[in-house]
């Protein structure tokens, strides 16, 4: 791995998913991503932590929000928008539970790249104060303002287009 695909800092965070009774005929629950906890609780994966009309919630194990300092302008953008969100993106795992944590991110198109693989359960969960803070502190630390440069177009060559003598076989 090289060095530049390396995190700069890694924050440990807990996973909590929903396990809803579906009303549907196809499948029997809805699993979805609800939470991020600011560390990771001494509690095993898969740890039942409250049930209650029709839902159950589940410690699902822990994660890194890793943070590479080319992504700041994404985490910036994303603790600006008003409702900062870490995404969390659940794998189907063909061991004990249907599910397993594939990632935890605070880079929104990370988090939008993950449902390219539509099996993956993504959901953008609120952000806990305490990693809020440390993205902050993060983005300032880290954050080099790139000057958008526009591209500017080649103009077409009407000569590259034209047909020459003796090709495709006519003379």
């Amino acid at each position: 791995m090289s060095p530049a695909a390396r995190p700069l800092l890694s924050i440990a965070v807990g996973v909590v998913v929903e396990r809803r009774k579906a009303d549907s005929p196809w499948v029997d629950f809805i699993w979805r991503g609800i939470a991020v906890l600011p560390d990771e609780p001494d509690t095993r994966p898969w740890t039942v932590l409250r049930e209650q009309d029709g839902s159950t919630l589940f410690y699902a194990g822990c994660a890194t929000v890793d943070l590479y300092p080319s992504e700041t302008a994404r985490y910036r953008d994303n603790l600006a928008s008003g409702s900062p969100s870490i995404w969390t993106v659940l794998s189907p795992s063909e061991g004990e539970w249907p599910y397993a944590i594939a990632a935890v991110t605070a880079d929104p198109a990370e988090g939008e790249g993950f449902t390219e693989a539509a099996d993956n359960l993504v959901e953008a969960v609120p952000m806990p104060e305490v990693l809020r803070e440390a993205i902050e502190s993060f983005v300032a630390e880290h954050h080099v303002e790139r000057e958008f440069v526009k591209r500017k177009r080649r103009r077409a060559d009407p000569e590259a287009l034209a047909r020459r003598e003796h090709e495709g076989g006519q003379e």
